[in-house]
């Protein structure tokens, strides 16, 4: 700001440049100074008074400085947290050997899982752990961040908000949003005052090109919607038999704690988000044009959740509905669904010749409410949830599942984690005598040792046939030790 000047005493403008090295006061204008990057102040010097003068001037420029810099850099220190927000001790308990480690952690998952919110417990467990540290935040679905398009504009504003001296722990989330940003972030990861996270909702964000242009530099861990005991907390509900159909019917994306468990309401929600991870995710992301036969396939998964078809089979089926397209093509659009994690694939194994087979495989949705917005919640399709919500347990888990096979002999799932495996087989009820035999009856003919159950949704007198135990859903669901 400019005061009245008196002819004949000297002015001076002082210029306080902010940048990445720091706050420089200058006589001049830097000429790297951007324009906002400056804060000056004219003055004059009156005499016997200059040294007072000049010290009550550079006051006041400390405090305009300190003004302008609280809300640029010091501000990051004050994140707002959502209220309300629950540990997930599940993920919380494998990343925090991770924290100030030389690596980037990757969290991916389907949009809406809570990876948001995950990044904002481990902001505020590094603020409560490491009070000086400066927390850089950038959600690239928030539209103050859209300047920030490609690896260079990402490196301008780290720079921009970095805190010399302290740990810089940066957060990016959505960050395939920004075009190259494996470019910057090899860049930062060069620099020891960075601790870097970034979350994605595709299944390639770390594939190809990109895994291997980070390779050795990454840890990934994968967030998926809640589990059972994870619901229950969030709904502060009991473990009831009504809460497990709760959990079946209406699925355990974070955000229904936000919302009365009503049909219409929930239905609403979970539609709508179907419809988002569609357009975004794949529409958008991949360029679909045949978005009739996109919507007519995620309708004709959701109906056949657990059923062994191939390609093929997918494309005749959908030819008798008027609706033709290559099996490659299906091929491809799985793939995008599987990708923008809506579906997960469960391939067929080979009990005998332990090998993949290449064609007929499973698909299971990430979360039960979104199959259920898509082909609605019917006592017919018990079968189905109940498959799927075993399935999404396993995987929850960090269990790789796959279907056995040896002949006609079916396996519903074969989970491995490092050196275990389990089998098991899923149904909705142990009615009948046929029901009994044919369960316990492809686990029987295994020969290995290796622990084999079969799970339900109602009780079974008989307990365990022959070592092969029986489990109750619910009592399934509320395992962490499997």
């Amino acid at each position: 700001m400019r005061r009245g000047c008196s002819a004949g005493k000297p002015s001076f403008r002082c210029f306080y440049h902010l940048n990445t090295n720091g706050l420089k006061m200058n006589e001049r204008k830097p000429k790297d100074a951007r324009k906002g990057e400056e804060l000056y102040f004219d003055y004059q010097l009156y005499g016997s008074k200059q040294t007072e003068t000049r010290i009550i001037v550079n006051m006041i420029i400390t405090f305009c400085i300190f003004d302008k810099s609280y809300n640029h850099i010091f501000f990051m220190k004050n994140i707002s947290f959502p209220s309300g927000l629950i540990s997930r001790d599940h993920y919380q308990a494998a990343f925090e050997p991770f924290i100030n480690q030389s690596l980037i952690k990757v969290f991916t998952g389907q949009r809406r899982v809570g990876k948001s919110y995950f990044l904002f417990l481990i902001m505020r467990q590094i603020q409560s752990k490491y009070p000086d540290a400066n927390v850089i935040y950038i959600n690239k679905e928030d539209f103050a961040y859209d300047g920030i398009r490609n690896a260079a504009d990402l490196i301008r504003f780290v720079n921009d908000n970095t805190v010399k001296k302290v740990k810089n722990y940066l957060f990016i989330d959505e960050i395939q949003d920004i075009d190259e940003f494996e470019k910057a972030l090899r860049s930062l990861l060069l620099h020891d005052d960075y601790d870097l996270y970034i979350t994605g909702s595709n299944a390639n964000l770390l594939s190809g090109d990109l895994a291997t242009y980070l390779s050795g530099r990454y840890i990934e861990f994968r967030i998926y919607s809640l589990s059972y005991m994870e619901f229950l907390l969030f709904q502060n509900l009991e473990n009831t038999d009504e809460s497990l159909m709760n959990f079946l019917k209406y699925g355990g994306m974070p955000y229904l704690h936000n919302l009365p468990l009503e049909e219409h309401v929930v239905y609403e929600y979970l539609g709508a988000l179907v419809s988002t991870i569609l357009y975004k995710d794949i529409i958008k992301r991949y360029g679909v044009r045949n978005i009739r036969f996109l919507d007519q396939l995620v309708r004709f998964i959701a109906e056949h959740t657990g059923s062994i078809f191939s390609s093929k089979s997918i494309s005749d089926f959908l030819k008798s509905r008027q609706t033709n397209l290559a099996p490659n093509q299906v091929q491809a659009y799985t793939n995008y669904l599987c990708n923008a994690f809506l579906i997960q694939r469960s391939q067929r194994y080979d009990l005998e010749g332990k090998r993949i087979f290449e064609t007929g495989e499973k698909y299971y949705f990430e979360n039960l409410g979104l199959r259920n917005a898509l082909a609605g919640f019917r006592p017919s399709d018990m079968n189905k949830l109940v498959e799927n919500a075993i399935f999404n347990h396993l995987r929850y888990h960090g269990y790789s599942v796959k279907t056995g096979q040896a002949g006609k002999l079916e396996v519903d799932f074969v989970a491995k984690k490092q050196n275990e495996k389990i089998y098991i087989q899923a149904t909705w009820r142990l009615d009948s005598q046929k029901t009994i035999d044919r369960e316990f009856g492809n686990l029987q003919k295994i020969s290995d040792h290796y622990p084999k159950m079969v799970v339900s949704l109602d009780d079974f007198k008989g307990n365990t046939i022959e070592g092969i135990r029986h489990i109750n859903l619910k009592d399934f669901l509320s395992n962490d030790n499997l």
